[in-house]
């Protein structure tokens, strides 16, 4: 348990030096958008060489990306029914926030001091299923409010063009047909991965925002209230009751409660939804999750 808090106060110290740095002006929220762009196209990458190249897929990592992908359908519909009174476009925008969870960029640092490899790769087959939610169910539904039509072409272009997906798929099919990458290739995404877990936590310090307008306080907690209350509820009951080894439940439990999708911004942006909500949304999502993941945590070990 020591080591597992000296962990969490690293993280804490790195992303508190992104929000300070940032505060005294020697980084703009802007200059985070080159350093998500190294993250998730670079050293998230290399990551998952590194950790998934020879994994070997049984029934519970199967089931795993099936959790990913049935978790984030069931929140999207119980987002749909619960904010059906809404505004279209409020409808929306609060329907496409509820669904998918930051696995690469918030649990990646946190679970690979926790667990090491071995939490990665329970992880990372987690995020295939909810990147199906991330770039198919929840493009779905902004594109559907904003414009009242659906865009079936830009869903599949989506995950395309999404690096840490398709490094996924990539390496899972090497996997499932017995060929192996180059060792050099190997050794240097190794090397690179190192420099995910103190990017990807400074970069949650530059996006840390303690700001949000008061008018939409009983939407902004009505939001957390409904993606919190059925990630815990969900992830408890299933802790209990699942006949599976720990890790397998420890990343259920874990995995539902994790911050908003970053592409949630992005999203926001595009589907002109309130862009100013979507931020304050997501900022209080990372310190509640980063909150309970350490309790679950603390509890794990």
């Amino acid at each position: 348990m020591e080591s597992l808090n000296v962990q969490f106060m690293y993280a804490v110290m790195i992303i508190a030096l992104g929000y300070v740095l940032k505060r005294l002006h020697v980084f703009r929220e802007q200059d985070g958008e080159g350093l998500a762009r190294i993250v998730f196209n670079v050293t998230l990458p290399a990551l998952i060489l590194s950790t998934f190249h020879e994994v070997v897929m049984d029934r519970a990592l199967i089931l795993l990306v099936a959790s990913g992908f049935l978790y984030g359908v069931l929140t999207a519909l119980l987002g749909l029914a619960v904010f059906r009174k809404q505004p279209r476009r409020v409808r929306g925008m609060l329907a496409m926030m509820v669904p998918g969870v930051n696995v690469g960029l918030f649990a990646y640092p946190l679970v690979e001091g926790i667990w090491g490899q071995e939490g990665l790769k329970y992880f990372g087959m987690f995020d295939v299923g909810n990147a199906f939610i991330v770039f198919g169910v929840c493009y779905f539904i902004g594109s559907f409010f904003a414009a009242g039509k659906l865009h079936w072409k830009s869903i599949p272009v989506k995950m395309v063009k999404s690096i840490p997906f398709m490094t996924y798929v990539t390496v899972c099919l090497l996997n499932l047909i017995g060929l192996s990458l180059p060792t050099f290739l190997l050794q240097g995404s190794a090397m690179i991965a190192h420099a995910n877990m103190p990017m990807a936590l400074l970069l949650l310090g530059i996006y840390l925002n303690f700001r949000f307008d008061r008018s939409q306080t009983v939407l902004l907690f009505r939001f957390i209230g409904l993606r919190y209350g059925v990630g815990l509820a969900l992830g408890a009951l299933l802790f209990w009751t699942l006949p599976f080894e720990p890790m397998f439940r420890y990343t259920l439990a874990i995995s539902f409660i994790l911050p908003v999708s970053l592409s949630a911004l992005p999203y926001s942006v595009e589907f002109d939804y309130d862009r100013k909500f979507v931020g304050s949304a997501s900022n209080l999502s990372i310190v509640l999750s980063f909150l309970l993941v350490w309790l679950i945590g603390n509890l794990a070990v």
